[in-house]
């Protein structure tokens, strides 16, 4: 049954109202280890909120100015702002696994108390993005769930990536056919050997040349399976390396397409694991282990084939304990899948604290928290220890009880064997052959035995690698985007917007910006400029409204279009772990070097970088750590500069700059700026001298709007501001 066709039971007074929005929630809110089953319902007229069956709560909508979530422990809060008295009042709880969609119905409420415009229920609102089999909430994200995915379609999905090297494969599945029938004929030459030979009472009537023949050919046959599956492992290595490549080049490039918000979600390690530790774990199973698994099998069926050809009681002996090793894995099959992904989680994390670790060197040792850091990895690197361990220990309880089954089935067989040669049924060199076969059945059941430690692996390791691959892209080119050259006209029309914590953090900006002019963002921390600044680049896409450049839709520009003629300096510099000329020349890789001066100059960092031992070859080392924070905004600006953009975008782009540095830089975005938009967000607001109009941003609004002095007339949040500035410069 659907939500809404549930509520028309429970409510059957609303049949005839049109829904706005509703969600399932599942805990109390008074008792916090009690669960529930609980439905929020809202209409035109009435919000209402059922716990198991019973209303708890029912308010008419112009008793509510808002509704609010907050993330608590584990869980989300939905509370109501009374108009009446305006006091906060809590509605329900839930567990996080629909908080994203608690949020996204929230939004759509609050937007109708606000304006009171018809909004409808859409289908997005019944059902939390949660597994239809099993019920677990989705990764952020990702549609799969990676408790139930098939492992079937997990199989075919890299058969599809491995489809352009099929002929190296097809090639080494003929190959393993050959290899098992050499393997076959390899105990027949010794039956012959042993029964026309060793054993023959008449040594003298034995010749000496077919005697050499058949040890000869035994030795041909050994040379041929050994040159036959060093061909083969060439053949698999190719087909695995190029596949492994082509997978690593999905990874990285589905990555690179996943919107900031996505990549912010996981963290560096986890993403350096899946592309790197991931695929060397299926191209370990894909050229190691399965060609190995192919070979038995295949030698398995044949041998089989045979002794049931020749004797079916010995192969009923022989096949005594293949149903009790299959059963035994089917058994504990589930368990060790847990195992796995458990052991999985453990080393992805592990590789996260020692990532965090390295990144943030410089501030562990300032804070002298080495020894707590090492702490932090121990317990992380202990988690993975010990669920590795229980995995081992399983297997060395496990395996030695299937060896001991699969050695009392060799007794069984040499115990009827040994009866068959005494009743005078059976040969020596029988004996062998079928000894040897029997060999050879049990080294594949050996191996078979091995299949889910290795498999466990693998499937693992692919589902997380199908797990990225089928992350939904937010931000994506549409099929007939705009690519051309643009002039900087830049038009933001009612757009609202807020992240994943359910607070908008814009709302119903409106801004006009010509081509050439100089926008300041002013206000204080936390009120979305740097919000409205990823909008423009198209960092996130916007919820309401839009933002035109040049009369266009950013949407329907192409993303590499869009960026290629944005110029960034952001707060947070980075530079690459290289020379100071390979981060200015990232930019524009084709730079000349008279070009990459030139801006340097601009930017104020030509002085410093021709006194370096190196110059522009110094090595900046990982973020640019080794020159000072100063240092490394000037080559951020000297590289934004070289980009020579049609929109410049500077967030506290001179924050860390002193008052003669921070001169120069000023002067020459001045002149920069005369023929390119440029949108600059400083707290320092002398930095800003420059621009043509200031936009003041107060609780996510545009509050004031206006050149520096006609701001400063007002008396309003921007004097409020400067005045503050003002006290704190003649503190210092």
């Amino acid at each position: 049954m659907g939500l809404y066709e549930e509520i028309k039971k429970i409510l059957p007074d609303t049949s005839g109202e049109k829904p706005i929005c509703a969600f399932r929630f599942n805990l109390d809110k008074n008792d916090p280890e009690k669960r529930c089953d609980g439905i929020f319902y809202a209409d035109k007229e009435r919000i209402r909120v059922i716990s198991d069956g019973k209303t708890e709560l029912d308010l008419s909508t112009d008793q509510v100015s808002e509704i609010k979530t907050d993330n608590g422990v584990g869980c989300i809060f939905v509370s109501y702002v009374s108009k009446e008295d305006g006091e906060i009042r809590l509605m329900l709880r839930s567990d996080m696994s629909s908080s994203k969609q608690i949020i996204h119905v929230i939004k759509k409420l609050n937007h109708y108390l606000e304006d009171r415009k018809e909004i409808i229920a859409s289908s997005e609102d019944d059902g939390a993005d949660r597994c239809e089999k099993c019920g677990r909430p989705f990764q952020p994200g990702s549609k799969t769930c990676m408790h139930c995915t098939s492992k079937k379609k997990v199989v075919k999905r890299l058969w599809r990536v491995a489809k352009p090297y099929k002929g190296f494969i097809v090639s080494s599945i003929v190959l393993f056919f050959l290899i098992s029938l050499l393997n076959l004929a390899i105990p027949y030459i010794n039956k012959i050997l042993v029964d026309d030979y060793i054993t023959n009472e008449n040594p003298e009537s034995v010749a000496l040349v077919p005697f050499v023949l058949v040890v000869l050919s035994m030795l041909a046959t050994q040379l041929i399976v050994r040159s036959v599956s060093m061909v083969r492992s060439h053949l698999l290595i190719n087909a695995s390396n190029g596949m492994i490549v082509d997978l690593r080049k999905m990874l990285f490039d589905k990555i690179q397409k996943l919107s900031i918000s996505k990549i912010s979600k996981r963290t560096a390690g986890d993403l350096m694991s899946r592309v790197s530790n991931d695929t060397s774990q299926v191209q370990n199973f894909l050229v190691n282990y399965l060609p190995n698994v192919l070979e038995q099998l295949i030698l398995f069926i044949a041998v089989g084939t045979v002794i049931l050809i020749y004797d079916y009681k010995l192969f009923i002996l022989v096949m005594l304990p293949t149903p009790f090793v299959i059963l035994s894995f089917n058994f504990f099959w589930k368990f060790i899948m847990r195992m796995y992904r458990r052991r999985w989680q453990c080393s992805a994390q592990s590789n996260a604290v020692l990532h965090d670790i390295f990144s943030g060197i410089r501030v562990v040792k300032a804070f002298g928290m080495e020894h707590r850091e090492m702490e932090r990895y121990d317990k992380a690197a202990k988690d993975e220890r010990n669920i590795t361990e229980r995995a081992d220990c399983l297997w060395s309880i496990l395996m030695p009880i299937l060896q001991f089954f699969m050695s009392f089935g060799e007794f069984i067989i040499l115990y009827y064997v040994g009866n068959e040669i005494l009743g005078g049924n059976m040969t020596l060199g029988e004996m062998t052959l079928f000894s040897s076969y029997a060999g050879l059945i049990y080294g594949p059941l050996r191996m078979i035995a091995g299949i889910p430690r290795h498999a466990m692996r693998f499937l693992t390791s692919s589902s997380k690698i199908f797990e990225i691959l089928d992350e939904e892209i937010e931000i994506a080119d549409r099929e007939q985007s705009v690519d051309k050259v643009i002039k900087g006209d830049i038009e933001i029309n009612n757009i609202s917007f807020g992240y994943e914590s359910g607070t908008e953090v814009l709302h119903n900006i409106n801004l006009s910006i010509k081509s050439g002019e100089f926008i300041g963002l002013v206000g204080k921390s936390g009120t979305g400029k740097s919000t409205l600044i990823n909008l423009i680049m198209r960092m996130y896409d916007v919820e309401e409204g839009s933002i035109l450049v040049d009369g266009i839709d950013i949407r329907d520009y192409s993303q590499e279009s869009l960026r290629s003629q944005i110029g960034v300096v952001l707060q947070e510099t980075f530079l690459f772990s290289g020379s100071i000329y390979q981060n200015i020349a990232y930019a524009k890789p084709k730079a000349t070097r008279e070009e990459i001066i030139a801006v340097s100059k601009l930017a104020g960092c030509h002085e410093f970088i021709i006194k370096l031992p190196d110059g522009y070859n110094t090595k900046v080392g990982e973020k640019g750590y080794s020159l000072s924070g100063g240092e490394r905004q000037r080559v951020a600006i000297a590289r934004a500069l070289l980009h020579n953009p049609r929109i410049l975008i500077l967030d506290e782009a001179t924050a860390s700059l002193d008052t003669e540095t921070e001169k120069q830089i000023q002067d020459a975005l001045a002149n920069l700026s005369a023929n390119r938009t440029t949108i600059a967000i400083a707290h320092r607001l002398s930095t800003l001298r420059n621009a043509t109009k200031l936009v003041v941003i107060d609780k996510g609004r545009i509050a004031e709007v206006g050149t520096h002095d006609e701001l400063l007339e007002k008396k309003g949040i921007y004097y409020g501001l400067v005045m503050a500035q003002r006290e704190m410069s003649k503190m210092e």
